[in-house]
């Protein structure tokens, strides 16, 4: 049987001229002075047809009895659209940033007005109480975008940002409130390439507290990344991706690292952590993820690894010195991800349309950038 890369199903849907920060032979000067992508029009009008589209939908609700029986509308009032809490979450997150970076876009007003709808304080109330009542809850992934979410408010200087951001800083609070209860306890990392990997959710939490100017939370993070992670070697890279994957538990453990490490530092950590990065611009070290099923949604899940591991990779690269025989091989399988990737950024189908669109603008718009 022929074996069809999801770069070959389907034509590309944006015209992919970012990628030129992966040319293998570019400076790290020339890699940070590669401007951000414009808004693209097809992931906003994505997160437009899902952000309040309540079916189909994939509850994680606890029952306790009858009473507990509600439609998702009626438990999550705000993140009720795009299949699940969380990527109803980063829908919203993906309409914010598109519209911050390009306000004149066409779509602009369609989206400030879908927020408008979405960020009400008896809405927000709602989720606070569930969220309240249920510690796991998308903990940490969900909870993670929800403060990349507010992140990105709190950089907006607009009139709408500053509103919305007020409405939602009780909802912060109460996911703050639960990754610091959380971390102390938590004695292990999780090492998945699905929701629940610490990695990703360390990741975006600690974007946020540097943002927030959040010490608390920055420090417990810190301190708990250092311990998990300081003397890992060896990672397994050709036991990925497994075949539900749309994160790389290897790949995405080093975009943390790079995170709390000098250059030098975090060069060296490298070394033992993944010894297989080759250093020339070969790309054979790590080919894209294979979808042989756009309509199943854990196959689909293949797509979004291919775009993670581009972010990841362009910002392992971005972070080695400059001189580091490594990062042209980083920058062109980054390139081979991010082609594969973006081609499958498609709303034919639901299952990988409520949601990939939401990954391809956090790499194209440079949001793993370290602030």
């Amino acid at each position: 049987m022929t074996i069809r890369k999801t770069m070959q199903r389907a034509a590309p849907v944006v015209v992919l001229t970012m990628l030129s920060v992966a040319a293998c032979d570019q400076s790290k000067q020339e890699v940070a002075a590669v401007p951000a992508v414009p808004a693209s029009d097809k992931f906003i009008q994505m997160a437009l047809d899902c952000v309040h589209r309540e079916y189909p939908n994939k509850i994680s609700h606890v029952l306790n009895g009858d009473a507990d029986v509600a439609p998702p509308r009626e438990l999550h009032p705000v993140f009720y659209g795009c299949f699940d809490w969380h990527s109803s979450v980063h829908g919203h997150w993906l309409l914010l940033r598109q519209i911050r970076l390009n306000p004149d876009s066409p779509l602009a007003p369609a989206a400030r007005q879908a927020l408008d709808r979405s960020f009400t304080a008896e809405a927000v109330a709602q989720e606070i109480g569930y969220l309240n009542g249920d510690k796991n809850f998308e903990r940490p992934y969900g909870t993670a975008w929800l403060l990349q979410l507010t992140a990105e408010l709190r950089e907006w200087d607009d009139p709408d940002a500053r509103r919305w951001l007020e409405l939602l800083l009780p909802l912060e609070n109460a996911v703050v409130e639960q990754f610091v209860s959380w971390l102390p306890k938590l004695a292990y990392p999780i090492r998945l390439g699905t929701h629940n990997q610490t990695a990703f959710g360390f990741a975006l939490a600690l974007d946020w507290a540097r943002t927030a100017e959040n010490r608390q939370l920055e420090d417990l993070l810190i301190d708990k990344i250092s311990g998990f992670h300081l003397e890992d070697r060896q990672c397994p890279l050709s036991y990925e991706p497994s075949g539900e994957d749309f994160l790389s538990p290897c790949l995405m453990e080093a975009d943390l690292m790079r995170r709390v490490m000098p250059a030098e530092r975090f060069a060296a950590w490298l070394d033992d952590f993944l010894p297989g990065i080759p250093e020339s611009d070969a790309t054979e070290w790590l080919s894209p993820g294979i979808v042989l099923d756009p309509t199943d949604g854990k196959l689909v899940h293949l797509d979004g690894v291919n775009l993670s591991r581009a972010w990841n990779m362009a910002a392992i690269a971005d972070a080695l010195p400059e001189s580091d025989p490594r990062r042209p091989a980083l920058l062109k399988a980054a390139r081979q991800h991010a082609e594969s990737g973006l081609a499958a950024v498609s709303s034919a189908h639901y299952e990988g349309g409520h949601w990939l669109a939401s990954f391809a603008t956090y790499y194209t718009n440079r949001r793993w950038q370290l602030r």
